[in-house]
């Protein structure tokens, strides 16, 4: 069965993703924490099935945290066992916090790095060995703009998205012997639940700044990465920047 795995999943990108990924995959394995149940309303919002003309496709969530690789570990086991492979990975998952970096408890760091940078050691770390063994898969992990040229006052998140990009860069070199390609997407202001925190004058005032005039959608961040995931091999270690032109 064509299998994807996707991290982040229960909203914003990830949940216009997962509406993408229904589409064209035969088993799908969501993964969130689902603390509100929005990993389930996703779950149920998309069981109806494809269309008449292709097969539905197998849905499962799996509800827990991605920088717990105990949790990781197992997920993929069943998802292995279920499926019998990994086509692709969407490394998805990820938080933030605005604030001045002394402001900043140690445990928010933490949780930070936890969330987006561990996660993806977690996922990669017990998916790529099956990607081996099958000579073929592809991993996408989902940068921000941020990662490259830093935002004053989410250091934290700059940080972890930097590395994001040096992680994938790095591992892509190791894998492409084995067929595997893995590259980044560097998204810019995406209309996400992430962006709540800002006024209705601090988005116009955005919005201003960017040359398309408006932030990106959830459903073109998930189109980016569909068309990303059906690149070929020669295509790998890339960090593709898609922000609307803002930097």
């Amino acid at each position: 069965m064509k299998t994807a795995i996707l991290t982040g999943a229960s909203k914003g990108i990830g949940a216009a993703c997962a509406e993408k990924l229904y589409q064209d995959y035969d088993f799908l394995a969501l993964i969130a924490r689902n603390s509100d149940g929005a990993l389930d309303r996703l779950v149920k919002r998309l069981s109806g099935g494809r269309d008449a003309s292709g097969s539905p496709c197998v849905i499962v969530p799996y509800a827990g945290d991605v920088s717990d690789h105990t949790f990781v570990s197992s997920a993929v086991s069943d998802i292995v066992s279920r499926a019998g492979q990994v086509d692709l990975l969407v490394n998805n998952a990820g938080i933030s916090e605005v604030g001045l970096l002394t402001d900043m408890t140690p445990e928010a760091w933490n949780r930070i790095v936890s969330v987006n940078l561990t996660s993806m050691y977690n996922t990669c770390h017990v998916v790529v060995p099956h990607m081996v063994r099958a000579q073929a898969g592809r991993i996408i992990n989902i940068s921000s703009i941020w990662g490259l040229v830093g935002a004053s006052c989410e250091v934290a998140y700059s940080a972890t998205k930097g590395g994001v990009n040096a992680f994938t860069m790095a591992l892509a070199k190791e894998l492409a012997p084995s067929g595997i390609a893995v590259n980044a997407i560097a998204f810019g202001c995406v209309d996400t639940e992430m962006n709540q925190h800002l006024s209705d004058e601090e988005r116009a005032a955005l919005a201003e700044e960017l040359p398309t005039g408006r932030m990106i959608t959830v459903n073109e961040a998930a189109d980016t990465i569909l068309k990303l995931s059906e690149f070929p091999l020669s295509y790998t270690g890339s960090v593709l920047k898609a922000d609307g032109g803002w930097y």
